[in-house]
């Protein structure tokens, strides 16, 4: 069983939310919040596999309230519900620690499979649509002068050839079959590269090394 929190200041939706979940025999909804405090609150004391939260709301918003969840340390991951797939509060909340966003529009079953993805340690957004968010927000950042990929940072250095090759492949969102066959590797070696990647960097999942990525230098807007 899936435990989730539900966090959105619309009664309807989280009442649409919950009769949904319920219904589900592998989900169940342990808590609801109205705005980013309680959100906050109630991720600590009820400890949910997965937090669905809602981005614009009174007070606190669930930009703040994932980024105090995420940085509390604790089992939860951060699955963001937004009503527009390129909303500007969206990639702020990829980089304050969520594990995905999806639409609030989006199937029964888009939602249960994102809620499976994020509990089992995966993102939600696929990489080619990370990329596409990624890119589009990136363009919006104040423009300098490019810094040497990777330079000193110690997430860097800690990296093998390899694993370097592999957080750069995953920047340019390549799946996993797509890094095997470029890279000549087996799928399951990639998995293990991955692993490690993601375990040397701190990052919870691949949209996390993707924006280290681009913390990094390793890719910009629009590069092939």
């Amino acid at each position: 069983m899936i435990t989730v929190l539900i966090v959105d200041d619309q009664p309807l939706q989280r009442y649409g939310l919950r009769m949904l979940l319920e219904a589900a025999a592998e989900t169940g909804v342990v808590g609801e919040a109205a705005n980013g405090s309680e959100a906050v609150r109630s991720a600590a004391e009820l400890r949910p596999d997965v937090v669905l939260m809602d981005i614009r709301m009174p007070g606190m918003d669930g930009i703040e309230a994932t980024r105090q969840i995420v940085a509390a340390g604790g089992r939860s991951r951060i699955l963001v519900m937004t009503t527009f797939d390129l909303d500007e509060y969206a990639y702020a909340a990829l980089r304050a620690g969520a594990s995905g966003f999806l639409l609030k529009d989006a199937h029964p079953e888009e939602l249960l499979a994102g809620i499976r993805a994020v509990a089992g340690g995966d993102a939600v957004i696929a990489p080619t649509l990370t990329r596409r968010l990624l890119d589009t927000y990136a363009q919006r950042l104040p423009a300098g002068p490019p810094a040497p990929p990777g330079g000193n940072d110690p997430r860097w250095l800690a990296l093998t050839d390899r694993e370097r090759e592999i957080l750069t492949a995953i920047a340019q969102g390549w799946t996993n079959g797509e890094i095997a066959e470029r890279l000549v590797l087996s799928e399951s070696t990639v998995k293990t590269h991955v692993g490690r990647v993601l375990s040397k960097l701190g990052a919870r999942d691949r949209i996390q090394a993707v924006i280290l990525a681009y913390d990094l230098g390793l890719t910009h807007p629009n590069t092939p």
